[in-house]
């Protein structure tokens, strides 16, 4: 069984119209509105025929209007101004209520005019811009004026001649594809309308008090317009040194109600005084208040809120880089506070976040320091350890023969362990003090050859005197490249470690193995960043070459090739004199 379908006539025309509708472009709907305006204007017709035309006018013109996109719904506060000023259009019989219709629509054929680029379109919407003041300076304006009388050749003019403007419209070709919303400059449209109706009231005036023709007292009040915008144009951008009322007006827009210098000013005073950003947002956000309008606030950041003031009706939200602030008011704002609001928030919130990564690079340099001084203090307890693994690997071997001899082995080697712990504490305690202490350069190497006197080490010293040496750092690099080295006898027995220290012509200290070579990329970024490798080498040597770079020192790999590999710390040429 095959069941059929019929569709509701009264129904079925409903989608088909609304289709054809929106597939008429803006400029069609805006000819045939023309074309409904000079019927109803400008034919002698019944009463019931006119309104019939202006009511359909009005109609094209909702079709066509740029205010409100078509597929927008209405609410019913909108709607009533709709209704209330076609009711006026159509129900009062006044030329008055035309001319400030046409100068109303005149304004808005100026106004999307002034936003197209194609060119049919502008041109399409200049020739309706010329239509509707020709209407109206032409046809509605004298007879507003009350006993004047057109002649016979003007009336035929407008009444067969005009309305090729609109028929040009209609059959323009190209360019008049529908787009999703129209753009409206707003600013142009009223300056425009505003334009119009001083005009019209400026023929009036000219026509009551000067007794004067309508045609004398439209060129009368068009060049006086004219001599005004001159004028105008002359003081918003001078040559002669002013500023200008452009800058002027600029100046008052970006300062109104608070001025804009005296705020950065008092941020940037703050900003200076205040190191934590929510204190310093809470503080500059209590002097506030002294805006008449502004009513009060509420601020919110990562690590904290507050308010000042008391809300109010109204509220304007904002957020820039992580602050997030609301500005209550009594009265909604102005575009020109609003915008004073705005920037006035962008700036604080650009301080905030300058504050933020202040802190931040406080703390990540607080994490360094602690990181640093961590990593040095733990290789020198490393060392330590060695060397105490050292004492008990000779203990472990010894025999009741070596008692005396391992005696003194105890007696020289213990105060010294004792001695490099408790300074290690005391760094532990002053990290600020370290590098600080200095040893005579052969008190130092007496020192070294004792603690690595039964590592089979070859220390060579070269003129040695009392020179000054910083403790701390030769300490640290020699137990580091030392300890490296003598590692490297596990797997190399054979392994010779050589140890030579020069004073002439610069402060220079060698430590060469005849070991196996460090790898490629381990020797290219040694004194670069902490590497890793099987000997655990890079890291401690990273840490040595950072503390000779502050005191004075470099770290150098020389040589580093199988059966030979050289480590140097040497002074630098424009090293402090210790």
């Amino acid at each position: 069984m095959t069941e059929r379908t019929e569709t509701v006539p009264g129904r079925a025309w409903l989608p088909a119209l609304a289709s054809l509708f929106t597939r008429v472009a803006p400029g069609r709907w805006l000819a045939l509105m023309l074309l409904a305006l000079h019927v109803a204007v400008v034919y002698d017709a019944d009463l019931s025929v006119t309104r019939a035309f202006l009511l359909a006018h009005y109609g094209l013109f909702l079709l066509w209007q740029p205010l409100v996109r078509s597929e927008a719904r209405i609410e019913p506060r909108l709607a009533l101004p709709v209704f209330a000023m076609a009711a006026l259009l159509v129900l009062v019989d006044s030329t008055w209520v035309m001319a400030l219709w046409l100068a109303i629509l005149a304004g808005l054929v100026g106004a999307v005019a002034a936003s197209q680029n194609a060119r049919s379109q502008h041109l399409a919407y200049l020739l309706a811009l010329g239509y509707l003041l020709a209407l109206l300076l032409a046809w509605v304006l004298p007879q507003s004026l009350g006993g004047t009388s057109l002649p016979e050749e003007l009336r035929a003019a407008v009444r067969y001649g005009l309305p090729v403007l609109p028929l040009a419209i209609l059959f323009l070709p190209g360019g008049w594809q529908r787009t999703a919303s129209s753009t409206l400059d707003f600013i142009y449209g009223l300056m425009l309308s505003l334009l119009i109706v001083v005009m019209a009231l400026g023929v009036f005036a000219v026509v009551a008090i000067a007794k004067v023709s309508y045609a004398w007292a439209l060129v009368q009040t068009l060049l006086g317009m004219a001599a005004l915008l001159l004028a105008l144009s002359l003081l918003w951008n001078p040559r002669a040194g002013f500023a200008g009322l452009g800058q002027v007006t600029s100046r008052y827009l970006l300062s109104v109600g608070l001025p804009f210098e005296g705020w950065a000013q008092r941020l940037a005073t703050l900003a200076e005084r205040e190191r934590d950003p929510e204190s310093f947002v809470r503080d500059a956000l209590a002097r506030l208040d002294e805006l008449p309008w502004i009513r009060g606030g509420h601020w919110q950041a990562a690590r904290g809120e507050g308010s000042f003031g008391e809300p109010a009706a109204h509220r304007v939200d904002h957020a820039f880089h992580g602050l997030s602030l609301t500005w209550y008011s009594a009265r909604p704002l102005t575009p020109a506070l609003a915008l004073h609001v705005r920037l006035l928030s962008q700036l604080l919130g650009y301080f905030y976040a300058a504050k933020v990564r202040e802190q931040t690079l406080r703390e990540q340099a607080y994490s360094q320091a602690i990181h640093d001084t961590g990593a040095r203090l733990t290789h020198d307890v490393k060392n330590i350890l060695q060397s105490l693994k050292t004492l008990l690997a000779a203990a472990d071997v010894s025999t009741p023969e070596d008692s005396e001899r391992l005696l003194a082995l105890m007696k020289r080697q213990l105060p010294q362990l004792a001695t490099r712990l408790s300074q290690t504490v005391d760094k532990l305690k002053q990290p600020a003090e370290m590098d600080v202490a200095h040893v005579p350069a052969q008190a130092w190497w007496a020192a070294l050859q004792t603690r690595y006197e039964h590592d089979e080490v070859r220390f060579v010293g070269e003129e040695l005197d009392d020179t000054p040496l910083p403790q701390d750092l030769f300490d640290s690099v020699a137990d580091n490249l030392l300890t490296n080295a003598l590692r490297k006898r596990q797997g190399q027995p054979d392994v010779a470690v050589e140890v030579r220290l020069a004073l002439h012509p610069l402060v220079c200290l060698t430590v060469t193995d005849s070991g196996a070579a460090a790898p490629e990329h381990v020797a290219r970024n040694l004194f670069q960043s902490p590497v890793a490798s099987d000997f655990g080498l890079g890291v401690g040597l990273y840490q040595a070459a950072r503390q000779a770079a502050r005191t004075g020192f470099r770290m150098e790999l020389p040589e580093n090739r199988p059966g030979r590999v050289t480590f140097r710390l040497q002074a630098t040429d424009c090293s402090p004199n210790p």
